[in-house]
Formats: C-alpha cells, sequence, structure tokens
C-alpha cells in the first residue's frame, strides 16, 4: 500500500511541477516588471503647476531614468509610481512637503551690488552660485535695495503644489543593494609564551 501511495504522488509530483514551473517564472517575471525598490524605472513624464501650465516635459524626447527607492527623484512622486507596471499612466499630485519643500524664509541672502553682475540687478533675474564643495545652484534675484540684492535661495520648485503625468516606459531589474557585512569581532590577545629556561 505504502509503494502504491509513493508511486502517485512521485508520478503527481512528476506531472504537476513541469506545469507549474512556466507559472511560477511568469509570476516571477510579472513582479520584475513593476516599479519597486532597485529597479531601474524608464519614465515619460509631463510637469505642471496646479494652474495647469506646463513647466517642464520629455514627451518625444529621452526617457527619464531613475533607481526607485534611491532617492533620486522627490519623494511624492516616488511613493506613487512604487507598484506600477510598463504602460500604465498615472496623473500625481504633490504637494510641497513631499515635493521641493515649503518656502524656506532663511534661504534669502543679501549680497552686496557690486558682487552681482549689473545685468543681472532685476527681479527675477536667475544665475548660478557656486557652492563651499565648488557646486553649482540657481538662485533668483527676489529684491533690489540701494546697497544690496536679495537672492531666493530656495528651489524654485518650493512652497509649490506640482502635477505630474507620468508613464512607465520601461523596467529593468538593477542590483540589489547587500546588506552591510556586521563587524568581525577582533581576536582575543595571546598570553606571551614564556621564555624557555636556559
Amino acid at each position: 500500500m505504502r509503494m502504491v501511495k509513493r508511486a502517485f504522488i512521485l508520478g503527481f509530483v512528476a506531472i504537476v511541477l513541469p506545469t507549474l514551473a512556466p507559472l511560477m517564472a511568469a509570476q516571477s517575471t510579472k513582479d520584475d516588471k513593476l516599479v519597486k525598490d532597485g529597479a531601474v524605472v524608464s519614465l515619460q513624464y509631463t510637469l505642471s503647476g496646479e494652474d495647469g501650465k506646463t513647466i517642464e516635459s520629455n514627451k518625444g524626447q529621452e526617457a527619464m531614468k531613475y533607481t526607485q527607492g534611491t532617492r533620486q527623484i522627490i519623494p511624492g512622486l516616488e511613493k506613487v509610481l512604487a507598484g506600477m507596471k510598463v504602460g500604465e499612466e498615472k496623473r500625481v499630485k504633490v504637494k510641497p512637503e513631499d515635493g521641493y519643500g515649503p518656502v524656506n524664509e532663511n534661504a534669502f541672502q543679501e549680497f552686496p551690488k557690486e558682487k552681482v553682475p549689473q545685468e543681472m540687478q532685476k527681479v527675477g533675474a536667475q544665475l548660478m552660485l557656486k557652492g563651499p564643495q565648488g557646486q553649482a545652484f540657481p538662485v533668483r534675484v527676489k529684491e533690489i535695495k540701494e546697497k544690496t540684492v536679495v537672492m531666493d535661495m530656495n528651489h524654485p520648485m518650493a512652497g509649490k503644489t506640482l502635477v505630474f503625468d507620468v508613464k512607465i516606459l520601461d523596467i529593468q531589474a538593477g542590483a540589489t543593494p547587500q546588506p552591510p557585512k556586521p563587524a568581525q569581532p577582533a581576536a582575543p590577545p595571546q598570553p606571551e609564551k614564556p621564555n624557555p629556561p636556559k
């Protein structure tokens, strides 16, 4: 009786497993085509303000690529893209706190007029400043005073609610981040060997 049972189970496994294998592989492939942490995502987007005016778009241009879960894009957008699949489209509204943050009043700084090129001394003019590590970042002229120019160092999108129309063009499996290796304990000190008697 046991032999019959064992033969039946082995026969069942031999028949069922090969039919399940493609389904299991399809499930794995399907999961690989979802936006998830570590995936390299190619994206088409149009960014608009709340007024509906287009700010920028890459439609008809090269796709934007980023790696999900690495904070390469603003958090509010990254969060909504998780779980999307190739070909899926979505409209995403991102509030300032999940985008470029609120306007920081401490980011307004005054510069002596002689440090700012004459042609840039008008409200709304944008110029590039260099940071301490030599990185360039844009600033805008907020106000012109008698002896100084007030610069707004906030990101141009700070304080704004942003509307993204996005389409997932491609998803590639990225490198799985390796967990850090635990520190190895130092070897205990070895007692000194006594000198042999002379």
